[in-house]
């Protein structure tokens, strides 16, 4: 039986080779890719032999850490297709044993597999510096490549099997965007550390804890051979043949479990009542309103667009902690921030509705309704995370006198972009993802006017908080009146902003509604 699985496999990659000539292109050009990396790792691996066993050791372990840790979390998070799916073979009759069995073998025969080997053997040569450590070696070869496969093939099975449905797909796709953010402070950490004196120390740190972990284990224990401590290598080796075991009994029970379990299938909601349409006035602003929010609150493309908006901030805050920055400055950063994009996000709502907007256009919907309604979920959510965000980000810093410049600058920033905003999704509204697809997808097609729309937009907000801006600047420079010079100026900008520019992007959509609709029907 295992002959047949490893010919179905080697048919599977040659037929890769049979699609268009540029698929064909980008297939070559990955698997060079691959295994040049291999190639490199492995001459590194090699050139470790010429270096202290602590430090050979330090460098494998933090290093294959990442490599089996990416054997675990790449096939989750980007679905990766399943070309041997357990559940392909449900018909056959096989025995859940000997099938999970042929599959895990056949996924050896894969180019990721055959670059894991590749590197696993270089590391015999790091560690011959002595027999014991050789042997041990020779061990950890198998160890470490039977932790990736079948740590690979249990979570591709999984993704396969869970993430069926575009909704799950995404959900993955956003919580793989959180595991990045997360991830920074570990950066910030790594950055801070001076090598050159306590590179040493701090690696053999890390080191020390990935070794008692399924993640390091098996790259470990030939390294605590080499440098002395066989009893901690024999822990270390029973760690990975225990996390070998665990995967290979999950393996087999996940298979058993997907021959007899149909495929998940999108879930219908069923939900009562009118939901915003209830609470909002019955009159077109209300209306548009009640619709704005129920997008907000459920189209995807809203909803990753508004995850991204209070991430963006802290990604920001990153590489400002990295160069010093004192935490009483970067306190200052995420509110303002926050209403710089929410503010800026506006300024192509109408192209979300897609086809949808001809209903505004067919009933002599006036502009200042829609130009209103859309800006409702906006302003519900800005106004108070601007309010209750300038609070503890004073609070934070310890100055209260600074609270006036962050109240007048985010003001600025929020209204101010949305009134500009209210101009520019009426004046140029440019593709987006169509209502359905996944949010990150690309949209039909892009041009000039994409670009033109996104800076401008970006830019004009920017410039009209500039007044704000400048006197909170000067507030931290000086005397703490500019602060309250900062409030006024932002609040009085904002405001006028926001009613001028509902105005005239009022006047724009009633001018220019054929327009607005032949755009969004070219979407």
């Amino acid at each position: 039986m295992l002959p047949v699985f490893l010919r179905l496999k080697v048919r599977l990659l040659a037929n890769a080779f049979r699609r268009s000539p540029w698929q064909v292109v980008g297939l070559v050009v990955g698997v060079v890719y691959g295994l040049g990396v291999a190639v490199l790792g492995a001459v590194a691996l090699i050139a470790l032999l010429f270096s202290e066993a602590d430090l050979a050791r330090s460098a494998t372990v933090i290093a294959g850490s990442a490599v089996v840790l990416g054997f675990l979390v790449v096939p989750l998070a980007f679905g990766v297709d399943d070309t041997l799916d357990p559940r392909r073979f449900a018909l056959f009759g096989v025995d859940n044993s000997r099938l999970a069995t042929g599959l895990a073998m056949a996924a050896l025969i894969s180019v990721p597999a055959v670059a894991l080997t590749i590197v696993a053997l270089a590391s015999l040569v790091t560690w011959a510096r002595n027999p014991g450590s050789f042997l041990l070696a020779i061990l950890s070869v198998p160890l470490i490549v039977a932790t990736c496969v079948l740590g690979a093939r249990v979570t591709t099975s999984l993704a396969a099997f869970l993430l069926a449905t575009r909704r799950a797909r995404e959900f993955m796709a956003v919580v793989g965007i959180l595991a990045l953010v997360l991830i920074s402070p570990v950066i910030v950490v790594l950055s801070t550390i001076d090598w050159k004196d306590d590179g040493g120390t701090a690696g053999r740190g890390i080191t020390d804890i990935l070794a008692w972990t399924p993640l390091g284990a098996a790259w470990a224990f030939p390294g605590d051979a080499a440098t002395g401590r066989v009893g901690l290598a024999v822990l270390h080796l029973i760690i990975a043949a225990a996390t070998v075991g665990v995967l290979w009994l999950g393996w087999r029970a996940l298979v058993a479990w997907m021959l007899v379990t149909p495929a998940r299938e999108a879930r219908t909601r069923s939900y009562g009542g009118l939901g915003w349409f209830d609470r909002l006035p019955d009159n077109p602003t209300g209306a548009i309103a009640a619709r704005s929010a129920t997008y907000w609150a459920r189209d995807p493309r809203y909803r990753v667009s508004l995850l991204m908006i209070p991430i963006t901030p802290f990604l920001m805050i990153v590489p400002l902690m990295v160069v010093g920055v004192p935490a009483s400055i970067l306190a200052m950063i995420p509110v303002p921030i926050f209403c710089l994009f929410l503010g800026w996000t506006m300024h192509n709502d109408v192209a979300y509705d897609n086809s949808a907007i001809w209903l505004h256009v067919a009933s002599g919907t006036r502009g200042r309704s829609d130009r209103w309604g859309r800006l409702f979920p906006a302003l519900v959510l800005g106004i108070p995370v601007l309010i209750v965000g300038s609070v503890i980000s004073a609070a934070i810093v310890g100055d209260w006198s600074a609270l006036g410049g962050l109240l007048g600058v985010s003001a600025a920033l929020l209204l101010g972009g949305m009134g500009f905003s209210s101009i520019m999704s009426a004046r140029f509204p440019y593709p987006v993802v169509r209502p359905g697809d996944s949010p990150f997808s690309q949209p039909q097609s892009t041009g000039a006017t994409t670009a033109l729309a996104q800076s401008v937009s970006f830019l004009a907000s920017l410039l009209l908080a500039l007044p704000a801006i400048v006197f909170a600047a000067l507030g931290f420079l000086g005397s703490d009146t500019w602060f309250w010079a900062s409030l006024a100026s932002g609040i009085l900008v904002g405001i006028a902003s926001l009613l001028l520019g509902v105005r005239i992007g009022a006047r724009m959509f009633d001018r220019r509604g054929p327009e607005i609709l032949r755009a969004a029907l070219l979407n």
